[in-house]
This record gives C-alpha cells, sequence and structure tokens, in this order.
C-alpha cells in the first residue's frame, strides 16, 4: 500500500447541508416542512431562494411602509411584513410587504396567504435581489392578479418608490408614478408617506 493512499482522509467541511431538490423542484408545501431552512426562504420556479444579510436602508424601508400602511389601511385589510403568498405550486415568493385582504387571516399559526387575497406588493430592492425584484417577482405577481405593486429602491442614498397597477386586459403592469420625497396615492386606499424617514441625514458630532 502506498504512503498516498494510507494517508488520512480530509474530514468533510463543517456547515449546513442543504436538501437536494426532488425532480421537478420544490413546491409550496415543502417551505413549511423542510428543516432547518434560513429565514426567509422563497420559492421560485420550484428552487429554493435564499437571502442575503439585510441593510439599514431595507429594515427601515420595510418598517416605514409596513407601519404607515398599517395607520391607514380600512378595517377589510391587514399588513404584514416578509410574508410568503401562494402563487401556484411551484411559486412562493415573500414580499418585503404585503397588504392582504382581512377575511384570509384566520389562524394564528398560520404561514402563507393566497395571491387572490393580495391588493398590494412591495419588494425592497436589495444588490443581490435586483434581478428577481425587479423582473421575475412582478412578472410573477401581475400573472397572479395582485393589482397594485410597489418597488423601493435606495438611489444614491434616497429613497425612490417606483408605482405600478394591474392592467387587466394585458394582464401586465403600468407604471403610474416614480415618487422621490413624498408618496401620495388615493389606490389601493389612501397613503401618503414621507420617504425622507428612510435614509434621514446624519448627525453631526458635537
Amino acid at each position: 500500500m502506498s504512503v498516498e493512499s494510507a494517508a488520512p482522509q480530509p474530514e468533510p467541511e463543517p456547515g449546513p447541508r442543504w436538501p437536494i431538490p426532488p425532480a421537478g423542484g420544490w413546491t409550496a408545501d415543502d417551505l413549511d416542512t423542510l428543516p432547518n431552512l434560513p429565514p426567509h426562504t422563497e420559492l421560485i420556479d420550484g428552487s429554493l431562494v435564499f437571502v442575503s444579510p439585510q441593510s439599514v436602508f431595507h429594515e427601515r424601508a420595510i418598517d416605514l411602509c409596513k407601519w404607515q400602511l398599517q395607520s391607514v389601511a380600512p378595517d377589510d385589510f391587514e399588513v404584514f411584513r416578509e410574508f410568503t403568498i401562494d402563487i401556484d405550486k411551484l411559486n412562493r415568493p415573500e414580499p418585503d410587504v404585503v397588504v392582504v385582504r382581512a377575511d384570509v387571516v384566520d389562524a394564528l399559526e398560520q404561514t402563507r396567504f393566497p395571491a387572490e387575497a393580495v391588493v398590494l406588493a412591495i419588494e425592497v430592492v436589495s444588490p443581490d435581489s435586483i434581478g428577481r425584484d425587479r423582473e421575475t417577482k412582478p412578472l410573477k405577481y401581475a400573472r397572479a392578479g395582485i393589482l397594485h405593486f410597489w418597488r423601493v429602491e435606495n438611489k444614491e442614498g434616497r429613497a425612490v418608490v417606483y408605482v405600478y397597477e394591474l392592467d387587466p386586459a394585458t394582464e401586465k403592469y403600468v407604471a403610474t408614478g416614480i415618487f422621490h420625497d413624498r408618496l401620495r396615492v388615493s389606490v389601493p386606499f389612501p397613503v401618503d408617506l414621507d420617504l425622507t424617514a428612510i435614509t434621514p441625514k446624519r448627525r453631526s458630532a458635537e
């Protein structure tokens, strides 16, 4: 036996072992049963999508949208942050903020909402999610019939919100406005957001 063949084999690298996808990909139901998934895992076209650590901008934008929308939403709507929605068997994305009809919120153990109950989906763009938030997810939201979609981006330290509404004739989103310092819309209900609150000025050192 040679010295090389007798040498001890290296131990496998420590770290998480991700599950091997089945033929045809994962399904929406699998997100509730797969063990040890990272928080906020999404399902896009049967593949698991993991998120990177989020920035201060991302957290502030989600907080502002969630709490401000919740403060003005009519009683027949509820607002959630980072909650998955069922689009079809192979797609269960997680909008950063979602407004749903209150009648579909039926249990404290609930982990998802049907896409047909969603009236507004909001995505806050991160460096690793640009393609998904600008292209993949809006296309799927539109096909699922979600009437309103907002995309929030960080443009040189300023929040910019791109607002879209579904055209039922084409089943595609149409841009209805680009908002820089303040967002004012009347649908799906009246909203007035001070976008400068997301990126406040730095305090000078005393």
